[in-house]
C-alpha cells in the first residue's frame, strides 16, 4: 500500500505537468480535443492525489510506525480524532491535505464550466496544475510523506499536545480551505489576463468561490483564535502571531477585493485595482504557507524548521513576476471607463474602506517580517510585539469600522445633502449618545469609548436600512412585518446578507474592545479550602483530582465558583501531562456569560507545602467575537445563495464572451 501512494503521487506530479502544458499549447493552437485532455488529466490528478491520501491516512489509522510520519506524528495511544488529524498535523502530510483540496476545487472548477468560458479555461486549467506541480514536487522530491524508516519504530512519538484539541479537527481544514480557495479567482484572474478576455465574465463566475474562500478565511482565523483562547491559558486570544498574521493578511485582501468589486459591476471601475487585488491575495497565501514551513519565524502554530523556505520562496517570485508582467502587458484592457464623480459618494466610500484594509495588511506584513530582515541584514534579532500592532493597526481599524457604516447606504456617484441628512443624522446622534453614556458611567478608556460609539454608529445605520426596506414592502405588498422581512431578505441576498455579515464584524469589535479595556487578571496562590475575591467571584479552592489514563496523565483543581451567597458553577482548571512527548500542558476552566468570561488557569502545585497557584481572567464580552462570527458566516451563506438577477447577469456576460468565441472555436 506504502508503494501505490508513493507511485499516485509520482503519476499525479506527471499527470499534472502534462495537465499544463497541454492546456497552454491547446489553446494557442485552438485545438479543443487537446485542451480537453488537459481537463481530463486534472480529473485523473484529483483521483490520484485521493488515492495517496487515502494510502497515507491508512497507514495512521493502522498504526505503520514503518513510515517515518507515522511515527513521528502519531501513537497508538492517540485517540482515533487526533489520529485523523495527524492527516494534516505534520509538514509532509499537511502539503498532501493542501494539493488534495487543491486538486479537489480544480475538479470542481472543471465540471462547473466544462460548456462555458471556452477560451478562460485553458489558462485556468494551466495555473492551478502549476500550482499543483509546485506542491506534488515538494511531495515526491523534497518532503516524501511515505518514506520509510530504516528500521520500524516500535512506538510513535505523538501528535503535538498543543494540537490535541478539538478545535484543531476543524481549524486548519477550514484555514486550508480558504488559502486554497483564493486559488481559483487568482487562477481566473492570470486566465483573463493572457487571454486578453478583462471584461466580467471572470469576476461573476469566481464571485461564489471568492466568497467560499473569504467564507473559510473567516472561520480559520475565529476557530484558530478560539483555539489560542481555549489551549494556550493565556488569557486572550490573538497575540499578533506571525503566524496568525499570515492568515489574516490575506483574509484583509480578499475583503477589500469583495467590496470593490462591486464598484467595476456598478460603475465598470477599478479593474486594474481588482486584479490587483485578486493577485495579492493569493500572493498572501503562498507568503503565509512560507511563513508557516520555512522556520524563519518562530511560532507556536509553525511547522520545525525544515529546508522547504528557498522553494517556497522561488514560487513566491516566479508567481509574482508572472502577475506582474501581465498586468504591464494588459495595463491598456484594463483603464477603467468611469471615475470617481464626489468624494461623497458610495463609490468613494469603498475605495477608502479598500486603503484601510489593504493598510492594515501592510502594517501587519510589515511588522512581521522587519524581525527577519534585521537578522539577515544586520544579525540581531529583533521582536515586534503586539504594542506595535496595536498602535498601528487599533485606529485604522476605528476608520474601517467607520466606514462600514457609511459604505453601504451612501448613494452612488454623487450624494445629496439631503440623502446625507436622512442617511446619518440618526446614527450618528446614537454614536454620539452612546459614548456620552459610556463617559457618564465613568468610562475613560478612550478607544473603548470611540469604539462603542462607532458601533452605535453602525448598528443604527444598518438597522434604518432594514426598517426603511420591510416599511417599504409592507406597504408595496400589504404584508406583516416578519412576513415583509424575510421576502426583502430573500428578495435582495447580497445586499442584506452584507449587512448581517456587517453586525457579525461591529459585534466581534464590541468584544475586542471591551476585552481589551476592561479585562481583569489576578494570580494567586491558595491551600485547600481558601477563598478569593475576584471581580465579584468569589473562588474557593476544595482541593485536587488526579487521573491517568495510557495517553496522558491529568490534574485538575476543583474551584467553587460563587456570587453573593450562591453558588453558580464548580470548574476545574487542568494541567495534563502527554506521556509520549513527555510535554505538558494547560487546559483552562472556561464559564461563558453574554456579560464576560471567567477564565482560570493552574499555574502551579507544590507536593510539600500543598500550594496551588491559580490566574485568574475576566475578561468582559469575549462571547459576542464569536457570536459575530457566528453572524458573519450566517451573512455570507445568504450572499452566495444565487438569484435569478444574478444569474441574468451571468447569462448576459457570457453572450457577450461567446460572441467573441467563434473564430477562437475555429
Amino acid at each position: 500500500m506504502i508503494e501505490l501512494g508513493v507511485l499516485a503521487l509520482r503519476l499525479a506530479l506527471a499527470g499534472a505537468i502534462y495537465a499544463a502544458i497541454a492546456a497552454t499549447v491547446g489553446a494557442r493552437l485552438r485545438r479543443s480535443d487537446v485542451v480537453g485532455s488537459s481537463r481530463a488529466a486534472a480529473y485523473v490528478v484529483q483521483a490520484l492525489v485521493v488515492l495517496a491520501a487515502a494510502v497515507l491516512l491508512r497507514a495512521l489509522l493502522q498504526h505503520d510506525f514503518s513510515l517515518e510520519y507515522v511515527a513521528a506524528y502519531s501513537s497508538s495511544t492517540l485517540p482515533t480524532q487526533y489520529t485523523v488529524a495527524a492527516l494534516w498535523g505534520g509538514q509532509q502530510g499537511s502539503l498532501l491535505f493542501w494539493v488534495l483540496i487543491l486538486t479537489s476545487m480544480s475538479s470542481l472548477v472543471h465540471l462547473q464550466n466544462r460548456h462555458r468560458n471556452e477560451a478562460l479555461m485553458p489558462y485556468v486549467t494551466t495555473t492551478l496544475m502549476t500550482t499543483a506541480v509546485f506542491f506534488l514536487g515538494l511531495l515526491v522530491f523534497v518532503t516524501d510523506p511515505f518514506q520509510r524508516l530504516p528500521v520500524a519504530a516500535r512506538e510513535g512519538a505523538d501528535l503535538n499536545p498543543l494540537l490535541q484539541n478539538y478545535w484543531m479537527m476543524i481549524h486548519p481544514p477550514s484555514l486550508y480551505l480558504g488559502y486554497v480557495g483564493c486559488s481559483v479567482p487568482f487562477a481566473f484572474a492570470i486566465a483573463a489576463l493572457a487571454s486578453g478576455r478583462l471584461g466580467d465574465v471572470w469576476i461573476r463566475t469566481t464571485r461564489r468561490w471568492t466568497l467560499f474562500a473569504w467564507f473559510f478565511l473567516t472561520v480559520g482565523n475565529l476557530l484558530g483564535a478560539r483555539w489560542a483562547y481555549e489551549v494556550l491559558g493565556w488569557g486572550g486570544y490573538w497575540a499578533w502571531d506571525p503566524v496568525e498574521n499570515a492568515a489574516f493578511m490575506p483574509w484583509l485582501a480578499c475583503t477589500a477585493f469583495l467590496h470593490s468589486v462591486m464598484i467595476q459591476e456598478k460603475r465598470d471601475m477599478l479593474k486594474m485595482w481588482n486584479m490587483v487585488l485578486v493577485l495579492l491575495t493569493f500572493t498572501l497565501t503562498i507568503f503565509g504557507t512560507f511563513l508557516t514551513r520555512s522556520g524563519v519565524v518562530s511560532s507556536v502554530h509553525s511547522f520545525t524548521q525544515s529546508g522547504l523556505g528557498p522553494f517556497f520562496i522561488g514560487f513566491l517570485v516566479t508567481v509574482i513576476t508572472v502577475s506582474v508582467t501581465l498586468l504591464v502587458v494588459r495595463r491598456p484592457l484594463l483603464r477603467s471607463d468611469n471615475e470617481i464623480d464626489s468624494f461623497l459618494s458610495r463609490e468613494a466610500a469603498f475605495l477608502f474602506n479598500n486603503l484601510l484594509l489593504v493598510g492594515i495588511a501592510f502594517a501587519t506584513f510589515w511588522g512581521t517580517v522587519f524581525p527577519v530582515i534585521s537578522e539577515a541584514v544586520r544579525g540581531i534579532k529583533i521582536t515586534v510585539g503586539p504594542p506595535f500592532f496595536n498602535k498601528v493597526n487599533a485606529p485604522l481599524g476605528l476608520a474601517l469600522l467607520f466606514m462600514t457604516g457609511v459604505g453601504p447606504v451612501i448613494a452612488w456617484r454623487r450624494a445629496s445633502a439631503r440623502n446625507l441628512r436622512r442617511s446619518f443624522t440618526t446614527p450618528l446622534a446614537m454614536g454620539f449618545a452612546a459614548g456620552v453614556v459610556l463617559f457618564a458611567l465613568g468610562v475613560r478608556h478612550y478607544y473603548a469609548i470611540i469604539s462603542f460609539s462607532l458601533a452605535g454608529f453602525v448598528l443604527t445605520t444598518i438597522s434604518l436600512e432594514f426598517y426603511r426596506g420591510t416599511r417599504a414592502r409592507q406597504a408595496l405588498m400589504g404584508e406583516p412585518p416578519a412576513t415583509a422581512l424575510a421576502h426583502l431578505v430573500n428578495k435582495n441576498r447580497r445586499r442584506y446578507g452584507g449587512y448581517i455579515v456587517h453586525v457579525g464584524v461591529v459585534m466581534a469589535f464590541i468584544g475586542i474592545a471591551a476585552s481589551s479595556a476592561f479585562r481583569i487578571e489576578e494570580q494567586r496562590t491558595m491551600r485547600s479550602g481558601e477563598s478569593i475575591e475576584v471581580g465579584g467571584y468569589t473562588l474557593t479552592y476544595k482541593g485536587l483530582r488526579h487521573t491517568d489514563t495510557p495517553h496522558v496523565a491529568s490534574m485538575l483543581a476543583e474551584m467553587e465558583v460563587a456570587r453573593g451567597d450562591r453558588v453558580i458553577a464548580t470548574m476545574f482548571p487542568e494541567k495534563r501531562f502527554y506521556k509520549r512527548q513527555q510535554q505538558p500542558t494547560t487546559e483552562v476552566a472556561l464559564r461563558m456569560t453574554w456579560r464576560e468570561d471567567l477564565y482560570l488557569v493552574l499555574g502551579s502545585y507544590d507536593d510539600q507545602s500543598g500550594l496551588m497557584t491559580l490566574q485568574v481572567f475576566i475578561n468582559p464580552l469575549v462571547v459576542w467575537i464569536w457570536l459575530g462570527g457566528i453572524l458573519m458566516v450566517l451573512g455570507t451563506v445568504i450572499v452566495v445563495m444565487p438569484t435569478a438577477a444574478e444569474q441574468r447577469a451571468l447569462a448576459a456576460a457570457l453572450a457577450v464572451e461567446e460572441r467573441g468565441l467563434a473564430a477562437w472555436s475555429q
